[in-house]
């Protein structure tokens, strides 16, 4: 029997990939993307349902999250792939840097409202982290959205090490056990990928993944797909362990901080009140 897969950042690069991959292994795969006319290219090869969704903005995001649980009784995988880097400091719509929201808190925030979806279905729930998140944090969490010192490098590894860390607090407080059904919570880091990634930000970031010599020496978006098509077909607990980080395929050791409980939970409880959720 299929299961269903909710897949965001799926109208290009690893996410789409990944589409393909998981439509090919007999799965029933959702597409979510920013652009129209790319969301429906992937979704109408794939004959999949497809919903646009901006997460620059959390009202889609609410939008999205009401349609899906509209449509879709039951989420066995949310794949929480969308992100990218910018460039300059830019708050969103809702007042928030826009790197922070687009990686973090938009993924936050539809998971939390699937949240009973998702424990029902005891959902797997992965995020396309970044090594970046060891490379490149300077972790604040009295300056989230980058008001007193920003770049763009450090705004995303911060908002790839929140995916980390998203991904243990997750774990923690609604994890399946034995005693209690829950999701399954994980992290991956997919490679440098070959694709239109830093297409919104400049200088290093946007050379390195447009300059054609560099390209070359990036992982292809078929094999960063795959690592994510790994983790979605596995077994939690047999395959790949809950609320740990992953890089090809292994288990990897992230940032240290990402074994801090104290700065998880307090992430978990600002990034709540930041989108209007309950914090438990």
């Amino acid at each position: 029997m299929s299961r269903t897969i909710l897949l965001t950042g799926a109208s290009d690069g690893i996410g789409a990939a990944a589409a393909r991959q998981l439509h090919d292994a007999g799965e029933q795969v959702i597409i979510v993307g920013r652009d129209p006319v790319k969301t429906a290219r992937v979704a109408d090869a794939l004959e999949a349902p497809r919903y646009v969704a901006d997460f620059a903005d959390l009202d889609q995001v609410r939008a999205l999250a009401a349609d899906v649980r509209t449509h879709h009784p039951r989420i066995d995988v949310l794949a929480n792939n969308a992100g990218g880097i910018f460039g300059e400091r830019t708050l969103t719509i809702d007042g928030h840097e826009r790197t922070f929201q687009v990686n973090h808190l938009a993924p936050f925030l539809l998971t939390a409202l699937l949240q009973d979806l998702l424990t029902e279905s005891g959902a797997s729930v992965i995020q396309t982290s970044s090594a970046a998140a060891q490379r490149f944090s300077r972790f604040d969490v009295d300056d989230f959205d980058g008001a007193r010192r920003f770049s763009r490098t450090t705004a995303y590894g911060n908002a790839k090490l929140a995916n980390i860390l998203f991904t243990v607090e997750l774990q923690r407080r609604h994890g399946a056990s034995a005693t209690r059904p829950g999701v399954s919570a994980v992290a991956f880091h997919p490679g440098v990928i070959a694709s239109g990634f830093a297409a919104d930000s400049r200088g290093p970031w946007r050379w390195l993944y447009t300059n054609p010599l560099s390209r070359r020496l990036l992982t292809s978006v078929d094999v960063g797909g795959a690592r994510l098509t790994w983790l979605a077909l596995g077994v939690p607990g047999r395959d790949w362990t809950p609320g740990a980080y992953y890089e090809r395929n292994r288990p990897a050791k992230p940032h240290p901080r990402a074994a801090d409980a104290h700065l998880a939970s307090t992430l978990w409880d600002r990034s709540a009140e930041m989108v209007g959720v309950p914090a438990a």
